[in-house]
């Protein structure tokens, strides 16, 4: 709906004429009616500025602007004296002559948050004539951090609120107000004519059917978002097939956009945005959105800033000088000279076809036990080991310098070494190439875990885990709460006891529940801590980025769209350090919450004592119940605590020294909760699930002289 003059611009009246003469004399009978005049302060005024050459055409004929809103008239000079006088301070960044070029702008501003900041800039530098102005949405006190609104103006359109914000800056600027914002049956009318249009508004789909209708109408488009001063050029009158947000957005229209909700609209929006490009406090507060903060937050400095910038863009495209199609993080009109076309973010999920099929095992027996070998799983698929084979054995060596934090004294390590020990067997077995086993053998060499001679022996219950062994894979798939059977629940107990461990299994649904808690608490710290961020994130593997063969594909994290756009942002260091400072970011483990959640089982294994060989005979085990885990169609994924491998205080102040007290109460509540005894030490929690297929399976370095894995921090 287009509102009349009288309820958001002034009314201009000349006294010379009878009808206006009139009204003023029926306005000054009203006590309600307060009359301004300082019309003889504005004379001095101009005649101060005047030269004689400028005097030529300035007629000094006042005339009342009558406020209806504010019940008050003003007496002012007229239009082209009023103006030369208002606008004189903007000499000479912006001359006379260029001062009247601007005014034959027509400029459209949809959405009157960021755009009242807009308008008014636009107001007070006159960098157009007219202005019409589109919003649905009325004030609300939480708007005014950054909309220049006041008190007085809660529950009032916002259109209406910036369209006399203006009339009572300039009340000869021509001003349309539309409070019906723009729709997709709208918009084609309000763009008609326009020289230009600024979109400030919050919905992505509108944000892109104003785009298709200015493309349509060949109409540039100007955007600005407060976070790090964001200024988005696009030439649509010289480009008129230039994708929208050069081409970032994809094939998505506004139709497709309209019917998704706001989650599913994120992914779009961070690829329009850049979440490497946010600053370090939006990316932190991006995590918290639906749990502290309901939007994205906006101050009013930024916003009077985007103004600002906007305005630079304005007058520079109506003075002619260059702005081309682009975006960049400006300082005012000094940056504007380095506009550059945005591109998209390298790599992304389809770089490589995804692949859940292991890759095929050498088919002589000695290279199959140490293709085994290697396909063992390892915290981080960090592969910490080195494996050595000749004619006579196969030796597997600790590699101290593919470690982490987390696996305090090499704990996680041995567990790794014991499950690719226990590969080797099975592979050995099938091969009828099983020899002895000598254990931590060389006291001259401290990182030779583990020697298996290639004897002429076989094991029928070994051997019949081989192809299983090699399909074994972690899945991190939210699952299907399912109950275990019983005969599988004891065969995963027998695959656990035949290598001198135990398993606890939980399948009750308020333990599982508690456990997630616990769990997601855990992966909060990892995030958190400085030291564990960069760790966590150096796991992670990029396709099209990062070389596969180390470290954890990010595919295999089975993330939703959402929560894949929202990896890049939570991979920031300098987010995640805001969040530790504010004390927040609940919902960093969230992802493994529902995880958790979504478990049939929580199955632990356990051993008697904590020394490396305790660890590497725990690692076997786990291997053995994983495997038997699958062949009842389970899906399994491993669960490591920050505080699984901190055995002691000093272990877990090693760990965090900040979260020391949480990871102390969740070590203490996860031995309870899986009925650790005092003397017993927790190798690995399996979560147990019915999910579908991985999508894709960790990559192996098959080399015995292994390069260090890539660290991305």
């Amino acid at each position: 709906m287009d509102l009349s003059c009288e309820e958001c611009t002034a009314t201009l009246l000349d006294e010379r004429l009878p009808e206006d003469a009139a009204r003023l004399a029926r306005l000054r009978a009203s006590p309600a009616i307060e009359f301004h005049d300082k019309y003889e302060a504005q004379r001095a005024s101009l005649r101060g500025i005047l030269s004689t050459s400028d005097s030529a055409g300035i007629e000094e004929s006042p005339v009342w602007a009558y406020y209806p809103w504010r019940r008050a008239a003003v007496r002012l000079l007229d239009q082209a004296a009023f103006r030369l006088l208002r606008l004189d301070r903007n000499r000479n960044k912006i001359t006379r002559a260029e001062q009247d070029r601007l005014a034959e702008l027509e400029v459209g501003i949809v959405g009157l948050s960021v755009g009242h900041a807009v308008a008014l800039a636009l107001t007070l530098e006159g960098t157009c004539g007219k202005i019409r102005l589109a919003d649905f949405d009325t004030v609300d006190l939480s708007n005014l951090n950054r909309v220049p609104a006041t008190v007085f103006d809660l529950g009032v359109n916002k259109a209406v609120v910036a369209a006399r914000r203006i009339a009572e800056v300039d009340p000869y600027l021509t001003v349309s107000v539309h409070t019906g914002g723009v729709t997709v049956g709208t918009i084609s009318d309000f763009l008609d004519g326009l020289d230009l249009v600024i979109e400030e508004c919050d919905s992505l789909d509108m944000k892109v059917a104003v785009r298709e209708e200015a493309r349509s109408q060949r109409i540039p488009v100007v955007m600005e978002t407060s976070d790090r001063g964001l200024i988005d050029v696009e030439r649509f009158d010289l480009e008129p097939d230039r994708p929208l947000f050069h081409g970032l957005l994809g094939d998505v229209d506004s139709a497709l956009l309209a019917g998704l909700s706001a989650r599913e609209k994120v992914p779009h929006m961070l690829r329009v945005l850049g979440a490497a490009d946010l600053s370090s406090r939006m990316a932190a507060s991006l995590v918290e959105i639906g749990t502290t903060i309901s939007t994205w937050p906006q101050l009013g400095g930024d916003v009077l800033f985007g103004g600002a910038s906007i305005a630079a863009a304005v007058r520079r495209f109506g003075l002619g000088r260059a702005l081309p199609s682009g975006r960049v993080r400006i300082d005012l009109d000094a940056v504007l000279d380095v506009l550059s076309s945005p591109t998209a973010a390298a790599g992304g999920t389809g770089a490589h076809p995804t692949d859940v099929e292991p890759p095929p095992a050498p088919v002589d027996g000695r290279g199959a036990v140490v293709h085994a070998a290697h396909a063992a799983p390892s915290g981080g698929n960090a592969q910490p080991w080195k494996v050595v084979a000749d004619r006579t054995e196969l030796r597997l060596f600790l590699d101290p310098d593919r470690t982490s934090t987390m696996d305090v004294q090499f704990r996680g390590s041995y567990v790794a070494l014991g499950a690719a020990l226990y590969n080797a067997r099975v592979a050995a077995a099938a091969f009828g190439i099983l020899g002895s086993i000598e254990m931590f053998g060389d006291r001259k060499t401290p990182t030779l875990v583990a020697t298996m001679a290639f004897g002429t022996s076989s094991d029928a219950a070994l051997a019949r885990r081989y192809d299983r062994m090699l399909r074994r894979g972690t899945n991190r798939h939210r699952g299907v709460p399912q109950r275990i059977g019983d005969r599988a629940s004891r065969e995963l107990a027998a695959a656990a006891e035949e290598e001198g461990a135990r398993l606890r299994i939980i399948t009750d649904r308020r333990a599982i529940t508690a456990a997630s808690e616990l769990f997601a608490a855990s992966e909060r710290v990892r995030f958190l801590d400085p030291r564990l961020h960069a760790e966590m994130i150096g796991e992670l593997r990029w396709p099209g980025e990062d070389n596969l063969e180390t470290g954890i594909d990010m595919r295999s994290l089975e993330l939703d769209a959402t929560d894949a756009s929202t990896l890049r942002v939570v991979s920031r260091s300098d987010a995640m350090a805001h969040l530790a400072e504010w004390q927040l970011g609940r919902s960093l483990g969230a992802t493994t919450r529902d995880r958790v959640r979504s478990s049939s089982a929580l199955a632990a294994v356990v051993i008697d004592g904590h020394q490396p060989l305790d660890f590497v005979r725990g690692g076997s085990a786990l291997e053995a119940v994983w495997i038997s885990a699958e062949e009842h169609g389970l899906a399994v994924q491993p669960i490591s605590p920050v505080f699984l491998y901190g055995l002691d205080t000093a272990d877990l102040e090693e760990l965090a020294p900040a979260y020391t007290t949480q990871l102390s109460e969740g070590r203490r509540a996860m031995r309870e909760m899986f009925g650790v005894a005092a003397e017993e030490t927790l190798v690995l929690i399996l979560r147990m699930s019915h999910a579908p297929r991985p999508s894709v399976r960790s990559r192996r370095f098959l080399s015995g002289d292994q390069a260090t894995p890539r660290r991305r921090v």
